[in-house]
């Protein structure tokens, strides 16, 4: 699935305008970036978790020339799914909490 067909898909289950829809889709998209560059992480219940992670600086290997390289330390967004989602694309029903 796209961009353009989880638009058509939401302005369907949410009966907006397609425009409507992409507009609220880019906004959504525009939100969570700013937040994870900013550091905080966006916690969405059933579906996952955005937020950055610092990676380590290492040493890489050049696959063409096995010439060693080194791979300076970055910051990266990561996307941990929930248990709802991960029980949707597993076929299991996500287990209640008591």
């Amino acid at each position: 699935m796209n961009k353009s067909e989880l638009i058509e898909a939401a302005s369907k289950g949410a009966d907006l305008s397609k425009a409507a829809a992409g507009k609220a889709l880019d906004a959504i998209i525009e939100a969570i970036v700013k937040a994870v560059a900013k550091g905080d992480p966006v916690a969405l219940v059933g579906f996952g978790t955005f937020k950055s992670t610092k990676r380590a600086a290492r040493t890489g290997r050049n696959p063409q020339t096995g010439k060693e390289l080194k791979i300076a330390a970055s910051t990266v967004p990561k996307f941990t799914a929930g248990a709802g989602f991960k029980g949707a694309v597993s076929g299991k029903k996500a287990a209640k909490k008591k």
